[in-house]
């Protein structure tokens, strides 16, 4: 008999009760998907968060932004990938959400299908962002942060994936391209993390345009 697949689990941080109960609405009735905590603010969540694999994060919160709560969620959560979920599409935010190590940034607007599917990306490792913002994103990292002097030295195989990573590609997407496992995926993207001194993959994909590694 064929195991089923797990579920994943999303935690909803918005601030908009109408928003955020269609959100749980629509995890809940699809199969794949499991709300496992709704907050309307950061300071609830931090005191209530249960394990996760996805959490969607509003910016425009009540206290504490969500921008300025991805450091205390990546301390409660540190395997959790954090997708910022708003209705501002400002530069600005953009630049500082990736930056503060968002793993993933959509707009409100994004339709139920998509943003399933953008949630399923970001569970496999993915970066889920509309095509603009992505360019957006790239374009501002260019212009605003200066090249740095820091030597970085990677293997051919490592600078391939890092290139793959930045193109917005997950981890199983990047395993077939290559033609390796998953597992081997994890390690090189280990091994990347570590030589880049980052955390997560927007951080990884930020430093490697700030050092001109792609």
């Amino acid at each position: 008999m064929m195991a089923h697949k797990m579920a994943i689990r999303v935690v909803i941080i918005e601030d908009n009760e109408d928003f955020r109960e269609g959100l749980y609405h629509i995890l809940q009735s699809t199969e794949g998907f499991r709300c496992v905590g709704r907050y309307e603010s950061l300071e609830e969540s931090l005191h209530k968060l249960t394990e996760a694999d996805v959490v969607l994060l509003d910016i425009g919160l009540p206290g504490k932004s969500g921008i300025e709560g991805i450091g205390d969620i990546r301390k409660k959560l540190p395997a959790a990938q954090i997708v910022m979920l708003t209705g501002r599409d400002d530069d600005n935010l953009i630049f500082h959400s990736i930056l503060a190590g968002a793993n993933g940034y959509l707009l409100k607007k994004t339709p139920p299908a998509r943003l399933l599917h953008a949630i399923e990306d970001a569970a496999a490792g993915g970066m889920p962002m509309t095509p603009i913002i992505a360019f957006r994103a790239i374009e501002m990292f260019k212009k605003h942060i200066p090249s740095a002097e820091e030597q970085i030295s990677l293997t051919p195989r490592e600078e391939e994936i890092l290139a793959l990573l930045v193109e917005g590609m997950n981890y199983n997407i990047i395993a077939e391209k290559l033609y390796i496992s998953l597992d081997t995926v994890r390690n090189h993207i280990r091994h990347i993390y570590e030589k880049l001194h980052v955390h997560s993959k927007s951080q990884a994909v930020v430093k490697a345009i700030k050092n001109g590694l792609i």
